[in-house]
């Protein structure tokens, strides 16, 4: 029973993914993306508002996969592939390792919150009508999927919770229009 995605976002057509894969190899011509170059890329910058600056260093840490502090044209190439174009399933699996900020497997209210937080900002500068209170939300994703009560939310919590309930589909798969804000990104820089 999952969710389906969006039909509501852009479709990234493939001269949008070669555009990336373009600004990879003149950006990083060594073959190695540090987190600069990866905000430069997104046009993120120092005058960015600062949720935005905190969810590209989560997105970054994330494809990092052997956190090494920089992506290798490979990582670069998945994570691009994942977040324009992947599945449900993988994306929920990504999601969870951005929320997991120590990488142990198991999420505890802290990090659910950080990322909420961030997640909230973003999405109340987009709809600057959207009144939220991050720790309600935060409290309610743990009622409704730490089965077991030990405080802490496993992958496979995680999974089930979103792909049974909207609301928690909604607050878990960090879905802010991947594929949109890439496409406005990319369409102010023409």
């Amino acid at each position: 029973m999952g969710q389906v995605q969006a039909t509501s976002e852009k479709e990234v057509t493939l001269q949008h993914i070669q555009e990336l894969y373009r600004k990879f190899t003149s950006e990083c011509p060594s073959g190695n993306l540090h987190l600069h170059e990866f905000k430069k890329i997104f046009g993120v910058n120092s005058k960015s508002p600062e949720e935005e600056l905190a969810f590209i260093e989560l997105v970054f840490k994330s494809f990092d996969t052997n956190k090494d502090g920089k992506l290798d044209f490979m990582e670069y190439v998945a994570a691009v592939n994942l977040v324009l174009r992947g599945k449900l399933i993988d994306k929920l699996k990504w999601s969870f390792k951005v929320y997991d900020n120590d990488g142990n497997g198991s999420l505890t209210n802290q990090e659910v919150r950080r990322v909420v937080k961030i997640i909230t900002k973003i999405k109340r500068r987009n709809e600057q009508n959207v009144e939220v209170d991050v720790d309600d939300i935060c409290d309610r994703i743990f009622q409704l999927v730490d089965k077991n009560k030990d405080c802490q939310i496993s992958l496979e919590e995680f999974i089930e919770g979103a792909e049974k309930d909207p609301w928690l589909m909604e607050q878990l798969r960090l879905d802010i229009a991947p594929s949109d804000w890439f496409i406005q990104h990319q369409e102010k820089k023409s």
